[in-house]
């Protein structure tokens, strides 16, 4: 039995579509806090369960089964983090789930400026401390970001940011279906796996990516982090998200995400979603 948590978000609502295409929908299990958002999914025939990073007990229960437990980072931005991770560590331990498949990500590190790096890292450490086999997926930066963190070039002609540094920008369709491949596989991943796409373009490549694309020039700039921060809370951002996404610009420039892996393309049998493709998809309005 493969058990998947929070199937109803786009990262394992695509991994269990991939599965359904190779497995009967009973050898799959759903855990969701709202087990009405997965009713597409019980409708085929797969088991849903309801569980909650905040409810230990309730977790062992919808675990109880599990040969392999896909675990998604949580989303909740008002929950503390790491505790609900090991809440669900826990669980799968005393549920006697037979491996733990993390989605982590690139760059988890405890000292990263990038928080969520920071829980990553916590959890790979309570996945290791626990006895449990394990495989952490460290997924290449969500490529669909691109769209943001480039900020209104199509408007301004200026892709504008705090710091650069390379980025593997991976497409989260693609991180999911390597996932997939990953629970079927004859033989498992242990620990810690790069899932990137092949090139780790940095901002200014991007900036000139943009400008290829869309046949018009987009210049580049590197902007004091003050005035970075105080441009977008000007335009009407949040400061909490802005400071959040600062993080993340100056793990870029301290090589976090710099790495490139031949795994997702091995897994896939292609060669994985580029930025190019994603910048090229916001110039003709198909999206990342």
């Amino acid at each position: 039995m493969i058990t998947i948590t929070e199937a109803t978000g786009a990262l394992n609502g695509a991994t269990a579509d991939h599965l359904l295409e190779r497995l009967p929908a009973s050898e799959l299990t759903v855990v969701t806090r709202d087990p009405a958002r997965a009713a597409r999914f019980a409708e085929r025939g797969v088991t849903v369960r309801q569980g909650d990073y905040d409810d230990p007990d309730g977790l062992r229960t919808a675990f109880a089964g599990a040969d392999q437990l896909l675990l998604v980072s949580s989303n909740d931005p008002a929950g503390d983090t790491v505790r609900q991770h090991r809440n669900a560590v826990d669980a799968a331990v005393a549920a006697g789930v037979g491996r733990v498949l993390y989605t982590s990500h690139q760059g988890a590190a405890a000292g990263s400026p990038f928080l969520p790096a920071q829980h990553h890292a916590a959890t790979e450490e309570a996945l290791a401390a626990s006895g449990l086999a394990w495989t952490s997926l460290r997924n290449g930066f969500y490529a669909h970001s691109i769209t943001w963190l480039t900020g209104p070039w199509q408007t301004t002609g200026v892709v504008s940011v705090p710091a650069d540094g390379p980025v593997s920008w991976t497409a989260r369709s693609d991180a999911a279906e390597a996932a997939a491949r990953i629970l079927l596989a004859a033989e498992p991943l242990d620990g810690p796996v790069t899932l990137t796409a092949g090139a780790a373009p940095t901002f200014a490549d991007l900036a000139d990516i943009a400008a290829e694309v869309s046949g018009r020039p987009v210049r580049y700039e590197v902007l004091d982090e003050d005035e970075w921060v105080a441009r977008a809370v000007a335009g009407g951002q949040d400061e909490r998200m802005v400071r959040f996404l600062l993080g993340m610009y100056q793990a870029a420039a301290q090589g976090s995400f710099a790495g490139t892996d031949p795994l997702l393309r091995e897994l896939l049998g292609r060669e994985p979603v580029s930025a190019r493709d994603v910048l090229a998809g916001v110039v003709d309005g198909a999206g990342p």
